[in-house]
């Protein structure tokens, strides 16, 4: 590799403002030199004669003009050098703070933010933009962390409680109701396999372009509205609907899961009644039971969540979250005065032509 002369920005800036000053006051003297280059060279002689003190002649002057001009630009050499390398610190010493800021950012530090304060200019615009993505990867390293953490614990359970029916009926195989073994070892494997399913769905959310064609979210809901009401039903809970015609754009397989999933969320984890509401382009589903922390709440969107604060999985508004998404739409989870929670999706609305 062939080594080249590292010219920092400060330095670089310092030759501009001393080149810059001296090549003006250049400039200055060779106008003054040239003033005097076009006066006549006639003799200077005193304006009363009695004064016998000798004139100078042009030449005499033009010779002092550019020796004090000389003496001129090396002292404008070295003030704009000293000041220079003074003001091209100072201008880029927010530029160092956002230097060091990177360097602990990749050293893996995330915690750190630069704040610059002042006047509003190109630098504090850097440092606020810098600090918002290590606020963006901060939170993103957190969600990653408790993601593999509830994902290792969410998949190693039920292969833990598998092993554990096992186990038992190896050390006392006489006394085992069988039926009622294969059923539980069934039912666990299946939760297993849901879980596996879902992660599955996720990552293929994350990696593809869904197609959208009009879709009446209305009648997405009804479609899905036997199933939701038999499981209201075996849960105690009363269901209500409120529906108007809303055509989205939307894919049709999605939008019913992200229904499912939305409604059996309220249904699993709310209280006596959750009631559904289709508008234009809006579907919102509210539930009630206790209260809720909305600071809680905000985390029910990352994967395995609700395994931390409830029943289930916790990939249900996950996935939610993630179709609603692909959608271009937008999930709203919002904290019941009175108790539960109510889930609001916004999606684009489906140009009718006329």
């Amino acid at each position: 590799m062939t080594w080249r002369p590292r010219l920092t920005v400060r330095l670089r800036l310092t030759l501009s403002y001393a080149g810059l000053l001296v090549v003006a006051g250049a400039v200055v003297a060779c106008i003054i030199w040239l003033v005097f280059r076009i006066v006549p060279n006639y003799p200077l002689t005193a304006a009363n004669p009695r004064d016998q003190q000798p004139a100078p002649t042009r030449g005499e002057i033009l010779h002092l003009v550019v020796t004090l001009s000389g003496w001129a630009l090396g002292f404008l050499a070295i003030v704009g050098l000293a000041g220079g390398w003074f003001l091209a610190g100072r201008m880029l010493k927010p530029l160092q703070e956002i230097t060091a800021a990177a360097r602990k950012a990749a050293s893996g530090s995330l915690d750190h933010r630069i704040g610059l304060t002042g006047i509003r200019d190109e630098f504090t615009d850097l440092s606020d933009t810098f600090d918002e993505m290590l606020d963006r990867l901060q939170r993103s390293f957190e969600q990653y962390r408790r993601f593999a953490a509830n994902a290792s614990h969410e998949l190693r359970t039920p292969h833990a409680v598998m092993k554990t029916m096992l186990d038992v009926a190896q050390t006392d195989p006489e006394h085992q109701d069988v039926p009622q073994l294969v059923k539980r070892l069934a039912e666990t494997n299946q939760r297993g396999i849901n879980i596996v399913e879902t992660l599955l769905s996720l990552t293929a959310l994350s990696n593809r372009d869904v197609e959208l064609d009009p879709v009446d979210l209305a009648a997405v809901l009804r479609s899905a509205w036997p199933a939701l009401s038999s499981e209201a039903a075996g849960a105690g809970v009363t269901l209500s609907s409120e529906l108007d015609e809303s055509v989205v754009e939307g894919n049709d397989v999605l939008l019913h899961q992200l229904v499912t999933n939305l409604v059996q969320n309220a249904i699993r984890h709310g209280g006596g009644a959750v009631s559904v509401t289709v508008g234009r382009g809006s579907l919102v589903v509210r539930n009630d039971g206790a209260v809720l922390d909305p600071a809680v709440v905000r985390t029910f969107v990352e994967p395995f969540a609700k395994s931390r604060y409830g029943a289930g999985h916790g990939l249900g508004l996950a996935l939610v979250d993630r179709i609603v998404e692909v959608h271009h739409g937008r999930l709203e989870l919002v904290v019941n005065v009175d108790g539960g929670l109510t889930a609001t999706v916004v999606l684009p609305e489906a140009r009718v032509d006329t």
